[in-house]
């Protein structure tokens, strides 16, 4: 297998949130297979820019898989080809010689485009302002085994706060759903102590803004769960749907 590839890009290209858009097809050779997917889009934007074009426009920022905010499609697949991985630590290694490469920003309505690959995902952030948070008075910070909490209980909530945010469950499924993410922020609170107080005003909070930001219904494919570079477990939409059950039941919030 060569160190260097020739590639088809197929990206993309839009120039305002109303502008129809369409791809456009670049050539590129001697891409190292040992850079990232987005050191391959920075040699891209090089060469545009040395020819007196305009750079294709990217979200990126920590490239450590950490931020979420590198999110693409590539040929069909949030994130690329590879399991739980951001498109920031996604190789040029798992590409051929040859390869023709389509990369596509987010598609949902609730994540406009904003330019080119860029979309807008602030619908998020007023997700986790409606609820996502812990609010009442704690206190000062507890001798270690004064509050305990299960291990089990611990592990549920530090896998759900795992999720960074990066859109691709909303991306990967068909309907556009946020089922996952808001199950995430819901679940990493509900089982500790100290998310117990505001359990019921939260999930209620949070499904009605995400239901105000038009992201669609879940339907239970778990494709979500197959795209998200966390890892982050479908079980916590059944916790979401418990949660949100019950607080419609028993709450006044």
């Amino acid at each position: 297998m060569s160190d260097v590839l020739n590639l088809t890009l197929k990206i993309w290209r839009q120039a305002n949130s109303e502008d129809r858009g369409g791809f456009q097809t670049y050539q590129l050779s001697g891409i190292s297979t040992h850079m990232s997917f987005l050191e391959m889009l920075d040699v891209l934007n090089e060469q545009l820019i040395a020819n007196g074009e305009e750079p294709v426009h990217f979200d990126h920022d920590c490239r450590e898989g950490i931020c979420g905010t590198c999110s693409l499609m590539i040929n069909g697949q949030a994130h690329g080809p590879d399991r739980e991985t951001t498109t920031c630590q996604l190789h040029m290694r798992r590409f051929n010689d040859g390869d023709t490469i389509v990369i596509e920003p987010w598609r949902a309505r609730a994540f406009p485009v904003i330019r080119d690959l860029v979309v807008d995902r602030s619908a998020f952030d007023r997700i986790v302002s409606a609820g996502g948070y812990v609010s009442v008075n704690t206190g000062n910070a507890p001798d270690a085994n004064s509050l305990p909490v299960p291990q089990q209980d611990q592990e549920k909530a530090m896998d759900a706060a795992a999720c960074i945010g990066c859109g691709a469950c909303v991306a990967a499924c068909k309907n556009a759903s946020a089922m996952l993410f808001v199950s995430a922020k819901v679940s990493q609170f509900a089982v500790l102590p100290q998310g117990k107080p505001e359990r019921d005003r939260r999930v209620l909070r949070m499904v009605a803004q995400m239901d105000e930001e038009n992201f669609g219904s879940c339907t239970n494919t778990y494709e979500c769960e197959a795209a998200c570079p966390a890892a982050i477990s479908v079980s916590n939409i059944a916790r979401l749907n418990r949660e949100y059950l019950r607080a419609s039941l028993t709450s006044d919030a």
